[in-house]
């Protein structure tokens, strides 16, 4: 195989194979690179935390386990330092490719997965999702991807960011192979969802062209079910949402990292040296304030959810931002998108996001968020699509 997308950062010159048969037999698939595969180096997108670490000792439970079910895994793909932003850009390896869209950004932090599926070099590939480092480059690539619910797969050998919101993910380019994924990895269940909600604060509140792009689909997924409901989320609005996420993850992460980025000359790139020093300065007392809000939606969505619905909302605010747009478009961007991607993070709820469409030729994705581990139902309702 040739990397024509910039997606690996190691690729095998033997790709690791432990099954002959097994449920995911005949696919192959690619790690991101803040996951254990035996005998090479987890680099976690930073070449001084590559240069620190020898190989990993032994597979994460996830590798393991996918290639006891027969998949064949091609190699490590590039992210964004320490999982540390959404866009998919690397200070030190680069911007893997968007096939949907080569003049946009691949969205991160699993950048070089969601490539590596999008050029069709791999049938699927792991990522990892704290605030949203699947569903976002799913939704830019114009792929599938899915985020479990917290807790739902084993987190065993991969790099923790902010373990409170770190989910391990994984893209596909067809629905029947994301289903076939998330079946090997233990998540089954029924779709026995009943209603449909499209929350009308989240509707209205993004741009009109996206919401007349994405809402026939929508309405297509949402006749699926006896009742539809347009009730706004029960929750603080997208402003808050964000600025919670942003406190309460960056506090986490440097419980998670600190450390190790303050006792390291890592050669941080601008934007995550950034997110380093603002996660730095968040005090006891500003987590504690936003930990409580974080309790209160979690919470409020859990009640709201028990009464079997599914939610379908847009997964992005739009298509990819333009690879040669400024830092502070990107962040701008950024915190738009958490407004979105953070209701399922801080409830810990499970994700999928669905190709719908391109706007202004860029793919944009429509996503359905069940309650929390109704993973395997939320992959059977997706098969029935």
């Amino acid at each position: 195989m040739i990397d024509t997308a910039n997606a690996f950062i190691e690729l095998f010159a033997q790709p690791v194979r432990s099954a002959d048969s097994g449920s995911l037999a005949g696919l192959t698939f690619a790690a991101k690179d803040n996951i254990d595969v035996e005998g090479r180096i987890t680099g976690n997108g930073n070449p001084v935390w590559r240069r620190a670490h020898g190989p990993a000792a032994a597979h994460a439970p996830v590798v393991a386990r996918l290639l006891a079910e027969g998949a064949v895994l091609a190699g490590k793909t590039h992210m964004d330092e320490f999982a540390y932003s959404l866009m998919g850009t690397n200070a030190h390896y680069g911007t893997p490719l968007n096939s949907a869209a080569p003049d946009r950004v691949p969205g991160g932090s699993s950048s070089g997965s969601a490539s590596a599926v999008g050029a069709g070099l791999v049938d699927f590939a792991l990522g990892t999702d704290t605030g949203g480092s699947v569903r976002l480059p799913a939704s830019f690539n114009g792929i599938f991807g899915m985020r479990p619910s917290h807790g739902a797969i084993d987190m065993g050998g991969v790099v923790p960011l902010g373990p409170g919101f770190d989910t391990l993910g994984w893209f596909a380019r067809d629905a029947g192979t994301l289903v076939r994924v998330g079946r090997a990895l233990g998540l089954v269940g029924k779709a026995d969802f009943t209603v449909a909600w499209l929350p009308s604060d989240i509707w209205t509140g993004i741009d009109p062209g996206l919401a007349a792009l994405l809402r026939q689909a929508a309405e297509k997924i949402a006749a699926r079910f006896g009742k539809t409901i347009a009730n706004p989320l029960p929750i603080v609005g997208p402003e808050e949402r964000s600025e919670v996420y942003r406190f309460w993850q960056g506090y986490d992460a440097w419980k998670a990292l600190g450390g190790w980025v303050e006792a390291h000359d890592a050669e941080l790139g601008p934007d995550i040296a950034s997110r380093f020093a603002a996660a730095r300065s968040v005090s006891d007392e500003t987590f504690a304030r936003v930990d409580a809000t974080r309790r209160e939606i979690a919470g409020a969505m859990d009640a709201a959810l028990a009464e079997d619905l599914v939610i379908i909302i847009p997964t992005a605010p739009g298509p990819a931002p333009r690879k040669d747009s400024s830092r502070e478009i990107f962040e701008i961007y950024r915190q738009q998108a958490l407004g979105l991607l953070s209701i399922a993070g801080h409830a810990g709820l499970p994700q999928i996001s669905m190709p719908a469409g391109k706007m202004d030729g860029g793919p944009v994705g429509l996503s359905i968020i069940g309650r929390r581990n109704s993973d395997g139902g939320l992959l059977e309702l997706l098969e029935g699509l």
